[in-house]
């Protein structure tokens, strides 16, 4: 079983004793029901789990009269072992984004507050319920996101002792070298979270067997069914532009110029063709944007650019079959040819993204380009990623240039220890995820 974060949170919700009920929502496949209904078997005497995916008939539940009451006879009518135990009773309504009535009825479980219930639900919102925002009981409910597992997360699948990821963290912290047996080891777990990624059946199928052609065939499902979602819940017109957007991701971080182009989706593409494609993908949680700032300023969200922007896959692992099934040798190898660099921005992006982080980046005419630009310990900091080691000459230029940027602060990832000199952390990209 997946050791996940997700845990604690759940917990946190159910200790208070306001709480609402609760929708927790991500990438398909990310682990919600699975880490919902263990968190409910440890905490609750009794869970009722409903799957409006597997099948059509428990819509019926919610057809009609909503008051709780009828809903429990309803659900009685289909689980005969159902007990309804005030402060006791958990319901897990999981693919809520199936049943527009269900999510309607959350206002009604809160207004009773006898039972708890967490829905859990991929493309919720406007996507998600056909645009019927009538079913969407604002004031409510809760939301909690989740993702697929983290860094941090893969490392105790990987049975990593909590002794050795504090003591990497006390290195972070301290700006002090980790030591190389560690560093060794974290280096090489570092390019296997590089080719599973966080989808948890790839990861739990790598533990148990190790066999990565086992885990490219689990990641190309997962990519198959995600292309039937694209297609599932977009208008017709709209289905080839999605797919052709989401084909064009690794060529377009492999130019050195990683700016997404609407030309590189189709010979001649437009904004206006393909925006509302790439607004889908990040809809259903596939993507993230990391947009351009005009200026690094705080807030970096008023200076971003909405015209101007990178686009990275928010899983890392899904990134590699992407690119080219065969590629987990060369990574392995460290002979990534022009997709080096793609794949390394785009393992800072994973980082960022499960930390919750919002991604931007800086560039101007005369070459100059920051990686990734974030607020970090309540200063503006400038992130390079190398794949091995590098001058970041963009990133000591801003640095020099004080009176024009007023940037003092800096991170440069890549195939280093730590160390800190010129106001420049120096960092293993295994540590980019303690960057928060």
């Amino acid at each position: 079983m997946l050791k996940r974060k997700v845990e604690n949170q759940l917990y946190k919700w159910k200790l208070n004793k306001e709480h609402k009920p609760l929708i927790v929502k991500g990438l398909r496949q990310s682990g919600k029901a699975y880490s919902v209904v263990e968190f409910a078997k440890k905490n609750y005497k009794n869970v009722i789990y409903i799957n409006f995916q597997n099948n059509e008939d428990y819509k019926k539940i919610f057809a009609n009269n909503l008051e709780i009451e009828n809903i429990k006879m309803q659900i009685s009518s289909y689980f005969s072992d159902a007990k309804f135990e005030e402060g006791k009773t958990i319901i897990i309504l999981d693919e809520i984004q199936e049943c527009s009535r269900a999510r309607l009825s959350l206002k009604f479980f809160k207004l009773d507050g006898r039972y708890d219930v967490i829905a859990t639900g991929s493309l919720l919102g406007i996507h998600g319920l056909n645009d019927d925002t009538t079913s969407i009981p604002v004031g409510y409910e809760e939301e909690l996101k989740m993702f697929p597992l983290d860094f941090e997360e893969f490392l105790w699948a990987k049975g990593i002792k909590e002794e050795i990821i504090d003591e990497i963290k006390n290195c972070f912290y301290e700006k002090k070298k980790v030591g190389e047996g560690i560093h060794q080891k974290l280096k090489e777990l570092l390019l296997q979270y590089i080719i599973v990624g966080g989808m948890p059946e790839a990861v739990q199928k790598f533990v148990e067997t190790n066999n990565l052609n086992d885990v490219n065939e689990i990641k190309a499902n997962i990519l198959s069914s995600y292309q039937d979602d694209m297609v599932k819940y977009v208008d017709t017109k709209d289905k080839t532009k999605i797919k052709e957007c989401f084909k064009s991701i690794p060529y377009q971080l492999a130019k050195e110029n990683k700016k997404f182009q609407y030309k590189v989706v189709k010979k001649n593409g437009t904004k206006k063709e393909f925006i509302g494609s790439i607004e889908c993908l990040e809809e259903f949680g596939i993507i993230k944007r990391c947009y351009n700032l005009s200026k690094m300023e705080k807030p970096l969200g008023a200076y971003a650019e909405d015209d101007k922007f990178k686009v990275f896959v928010a899983d890392i692992g899904l990134l590699i079959p992407m690119i080219d099934e065969r590629v987990d040798a060369e990574i392995l190898s460290g002979n990534l040819n022009i997709y080096k660099g793609a794949i390394y921005e785009n393992l800072f992006a994973d980082y960022s993204i499960k930390n919750g982080k919002p991604l931007y980046y800086f560039t101007r005419e005369s070459s100059l380009e920051i990686d990734f630009v974030m607020n970090y310990e309540s200063e503006v900091t400038l992130i390079e990623v190398k794949a091995n080691t590098g001058n970041a000459k963009s990133l000591k230029t801003v640095l020099a240039e004080k009176q024009k940027y007023n940037i003092s602060s800096a991170i440069k990832l890549g195939d280093y220890n730590v160390g800190y000199a010129n106001n420049i952390l120096t960092l293993p990209l295994y540590m980019g995820f303690l960057i928060k």
